[in-house]
């Protein structure tokens, strides 16, 4: 087999992104379900307007979260794919060259979907743990009949099982999309066709140092990176400041679930992204170093451009939770008593926002440190 579960193992990044989506998910949808069965047992208005309240939270919780979630999963097999062709060319190449089919090449990568079926398991399996006690707190108040926390193999089918298939499909679908390459194309692995450079372009690029060039040139050849920058700081900056929140609007759980999961989706996608684009730009490093560049020039070179994204993706992140939390309490809840009017948080923003700067310059450093330790020698070697 050309893909073993050793390769899918690399797309851990997948697996905890689905976990996070499901386990979110799964408890208000489940919740959804369960709510409705006691609807008929509501006799006051005020407690009807919290049931109200409580369904549209769930709806906007599980389209939000789930569509953003499934949005950056796809990205990021996406990517897994075009990576993994991109560092098997001349396999493929090979395989392709004795006769096989790019379906039946592209068969093979059914296997990264199990990354999704792991992922989805451990957050289905996560969020019933934690219903009981989810459940507890969302009627706190004792404002609604007791709700039972039941199983409904409806959500097991649409969070698991349609996924695992969906993402196994695709996996399939992209590969075979992006082995449509000419079999000398695949076996010449250093072989890149770069768009001829117009003459505006070219004088542009004279004016600049040739650290800023490759700064610039990192960035574009590498935009999904960027995406994943972006979401990575847009995680940090919306789950901690909203967490900060839902002490008052909702529960400590929810706050601490929200944190946690937060930290876990922007840790995960900064480590994948920064992870990448060392790796793919150890010759570069190995040639500026040569050349006598210090590792500082190099760092600014490699991982200077992404500072400023990051902080574009802070921003959106901040913009993201204030909308979000304004549109819940003044639109969701505006019919129910007791809930305490939402205003910017500025001092849970100035906390996040020194903490995302110093987590985010400490990870620079630890990775300078890395380009630091390429070996030349090996790089001259390959």
């Amino acid at each position: 087999m050309l893909i073993g579960l050793k390769n899918a193992s690399k797309l851990i990044g997948i697996s905890i992104i689905s976990c996070c989506a499901v386990l979110v998910c799964t408890m208000f949808l489940n919740f959804y379900l369960d709510i409705q069965s006691i609807k008929s047992e509501i006799t006051s208005e005020l407690s009807m307007f919290f049931y109200n309240a409580q369904v549209s939270t769930a709806k906007v919780v599980c389209f939000v979260s789930g569509g953003c979630l499934l949005i950056t999963s796809v990205v990021m097999l996406m990517f897994y794919i075009k990576h993994y062709i991109d560092e098997h060319k001349k396999e493929l190449g090979i395989l392709k060259a004795l006769g096989y089919s790019n379906l039946k090449i592209a068969k093979n990568f059914w296997i990264f979907g199990i990354s999704a079926f792991i992922g989805t398991v451990i957050g289905f399996g996560g969020a019933f743990l934690l219903m009981p006690k989810f459940y507890a707190l969302q009627n706190e108040d004792k404002m609604l009949p007791e709700i039972t926390v039941h199983f409904h193999p409806t959500i097991f089918l649409y969070f698991v099982v349609l996924p695992t298939i969906f993402f196994s499909v695709l996996a399939i679908g992209y590969a075979w999309y992006k082995l449509h390459t000419p079999v000398l194309l695949l076996l010449k692995d250093n072989l890149q066709v770069t768009a001829k450079p117009t003459k505006h372009r070219t004088e542009k690029s004279r004016e600049l140092s040739f650290i800023e060039d490759l700064k610039k040139n990192t960035l574009k050849s590498k935009k999904v990176l960027v995406f994943f920058i972006i979401f990575a700081s847009f995680c940090y900056s919306a789950m901690t400041q909203m967490s900060f929140s839902m002490k008052d609007l909702s529960s400590e759980m929810m706050g601490a679930m929200m944190l946690m999961i937060g930290l876990v989706l922007a840790f995960t996608t900064l480590f994948l992204a920064i992870t990448t684009v060392i790796n793919g730009n150890t010759k570069a490093i190995a040639m500026m170093r040569v050349f006598g560049y210090s590792q500082k020039e190099c760092c600014k070179a490699i991982l200077g451009g992404y500072r400023p994204i990051s902080y574009i993706g802070f921003v959106i992140g901040t913009i993201y939770q204030y909308t979000l939390l304004r549109i819940m309490v003044d639109i969701v809840f505006k019919d129910v008593d007791g809930v305490p009017v939402y205003e910017f948080d500025v001092p849970a923003m100035l906390i996040s926002l020194v903490t995302f700067i110093i987590v985010y310059e400490i990870l620079m450093f630890v990775y300078s440190d890395r380009i630091k330790k390429i070996s030349i020698k090996e790089i001259m070697i390959e």
